[in-house]
């Protein structure tokens, strides 16, 4: 019978307790980290099969490297759960991207070894070539590595980063995991051993040598010999790409062999000067069948259970609003040819793999290209063609100057609809949708919609399939709608015109977006304390309804303005609109609601809106607030 292993993940506290046991244990504790991986994941849901993926890599970076003096940076972050419960807080794993749990990527202020915080991609090796400089400046000798994803390398940054970090000639060692793309995929024994030989102290001994030797010929004779060698060991090994932008590659290795593994991070870890690539190969979802078995790898899951792989999600009745887009420009697609659509590497997170099902040849995933997809859905509109560009808000962030210089300057008719506005809940501030009212409605012949409701959604995709006026954006928040009547087929909005919902007396609120639900809820509360109010739907940030606005303002006491983004939004062109009209000369009051001006922590999205005073009871308590001082008679009512 054998002897039941020891548990030595209990044992692990930190990386340090790691670096005690003996190289023949890692194998153990690996297996133990996927397990308890899995098991976290299970109840908290999340990002599990990248992690999965990285599992033997993170042991034996932790293993090699001397943690946290030593930095480890992993880019996006979505790897990292095997680090963080390597790193002391495996007694908090099941708070992960829960109301004051762990955050669900790397985070500076909840951990010393996360030491960048990332939750976009393509970051770690412009982050780590810093951290190297800053380093050399002040004349330390650890390490910094960068781990990145293939997925990661399709963005610009990262090129930019790399071309960078060989000019400069840091000492700086990136890790690309390479687990989708498979630029060359290992070759077993030998491709260990041409890895361990070439990043070996032997080899790159004697290469310097030759190097000396070869100086002292005339300059064609050196630059053919230094070529000779580089495209020899390419060869071998691939990396051309890395050579010529001046890291030193060693790879392709096997990501889940710790026996290749070891040895050569530590070659790479005792090499002096200048930059060095590891090329790893690893499998997402590794080790666990259902995330093996799955199309996406398990890369985002709500909680499941262990043994079928069976997630849980929570059924509605209402329909998820990146669905209702998707559906919705499938229908504007099917009656004109002319519609296209451009993702940038998100094809099921903006719900256009279901339109690339049944148009493969006019849906263009760009890969982590966000300046790029912006860019080339201005191309495509300078030719007639009508491009919708599915990005999330938080992501279109980083295209910001093309959607300024590329298509608004010159008024091209680009369609940008916007997911993920407003709060999104686990995955925190790096993704909520904050900025995007604020960045678009400052922009010259821009129009910018926000939808309500799930119909209202409808109809504001196919205001912008027909809108070829300039550039146009729609956004809708993450999760299910509320539950309307949903149109056949959505109809064209008059463009700058938006709706009263229902009539009142005395208090007026106007609502831009999603917020509308816990306006009307309002409503029902301040109705009840003998306040009436009326509720309107903006619909559009820009161009304002000018007539609704200034006749709200003309009938009633208090104008509330509610919206699901920063200040400087939606509010602020209200703002502007009365004081220029001369509304606010007549006593009105005003008030405006916003996300508040800090970063709010990841948590269920309604304790999120809570929290910003967002909802229908901060609502309330703002009316409230702004009549108490000039009625005694509603104070009363309140008490």
């Amino acid at each position: 019978m054998t002897k039941p292993l020891t548990p030595l993940l209990d044992q692990i506290n930190s990386p340090a307790d790691l670096r005690k046991l003996g190289e023949s244990d890692l194998a153990q504790v690996a297996d133990e980290l996927r397990a308890e991986t899995i098991s976290a994941v299970s109840v908290t849901g999340g990002h599990l099969g990248a992690g999965l993926g990285v599992v033997e890599l993170t042991v034996a970076l932790h293993y090699v490297f001397d943690t946290p003096a030593d930095r480890i940076v992993w880019d996006v972050g979505h790897q990292a759960y095997p680090h963080k419960i390597l790193t002391g807080r495996r007694d908090r794993i099941r708070t992960l991207r829960q109301g004051g749990g762990l955050s669900g990527f790397t985070k500076r202020s909840e951990s010393e070894y996360d030491a960048f915080g990332a939750a976009h991609s393509s970051t770690s090796i412009s982050a780590s070539l810093g951290m190297a400089v800053a380093r050399d400046l002040s004349h330390g000798r650890n390490h910094v590595v960068a781990v990145i994803g293939d997925g990661a390398m399709s963005a610009g940054m990262a090129y930019e980063a790399m071309n960078n970090a060989g000019a400069l000639g840091s000492r700086l060692i990136v890790i690309l995991n390479d687990n989708d793309m498979s630029i060359a995929p290992p070759t077993g024994a030998m491709s260990a051993y041409l890895a361990r030989l070439v990043s070996g102290h032997t080899y790159r001994s004697l290469r310097d040598a030759a190097k000396q030797l070869a100086r002292r010929l005339p300059k064609f004779f050196y630059d053919k010999a230094r070529r000779t060698e580089e495209y020899g060991r390419a060869f071998w090994t691939g990396g051309t790409l890395f050579e010529e932008l001046g890291f030193y590659y060693v790879g392709p290795i096997d990501g889940h062999n710790l026996d290749h593994l070891l040895p050569i991070l530590k070659n790479v870890r005792d090499m002096q000067g200048g930059a060095v690539l590891v090329h790893v190969v690893t499998k997402k979802g590794k080790g666990y069948p259902p995330a093996e078995a799955a199309d996406d790898k398990y890369h985002g899951v709500a909680a499941f259970d262990v043994i079928t792989g069976a997630q849980s999600k929570p059924k509605s009745n209402a329909p998820a609003y990146t669905r209702v887009f998707a559906d919705a420009l499938l229908n504007e697609a099917r009656r004109d040819e002319k519609i296209v659509a451009i993702t940038a590497a998100m094809p099921d997170g903006t719900g256009l793999d279901r339109v690339k099902r049944e148009f493969p040849d006019r849906v263009f995933d760009v890969g982590i290209a966000e300046q790029h997809a912006v860019t080339f859905a201005a191309g495509l509109a300078t030719e007639g063609y009508k491009p919708f560009c599915a990005i999330y808000s938080t992501f279109l962030q980083r295209g910001y100057d093309q959607v300024v210089h590329d298509v608004a300057i010159q008024k091209l008719p680009v369609r940008f609809a916007i997911d993920r506005a407003g709060l999104v809940g686990a995955d925190g501030p790096t993704h909520a949708g904050a900025f995007d009212i604020a960045y678009l409605a400052c922009l010259p012949n821009m129009t910018v919609m926000a939808a309500a409701d799930e119909a209202e959604l409808v109809h504001m995709v196919a205001t912008a399939a027909a809108h070829d006026d300039g550039p146009i954006a729609v956004r809708y928040p993450r999760g299910e709608g509320v539950g309307v009547d949903m149109p056949e087929r959505g109809a064209p909005l008059p463009i700058g015109k938006g709706r009263v919902v229902r009539e009142g007396s005395r208090i007026a609120i106007l609502s831009l977006g999603a917020r509308l639900g816990e306006a009307l809820k309002a409503a029902d509360e301040l109705a009840a304390r003998g306040l009436s109010t009326t509720v309107a739907d903006a619909r559009f940030a820009k161009p304002l309804d000018r007539d609704l606005i200034l006749k709200l303002a003309a009938a009633h006491e208090l104008l509330i303005i509610i919206e699901e983004g920063a200040a400087g939004g939606f509010g602020a062109h209200v703002l502007a609109l009365l004081s220029e009209a001369g509304a606010l000369d007549n006593g009105l009051k005003v008030r405006t609601m916003t996300l508040p001006d800090r970063f709010l922590d990841h948590d269920k999205p309604e304790r999120m809106y809570a929290a910003a005073g967002l909802d229908a009871k901060g609502i309330v308590a703002k009316a409230v607030a702004a009549l108490g001082g000039i009625d005694r008679r509603a104070s009363s009512l309140i008490a």
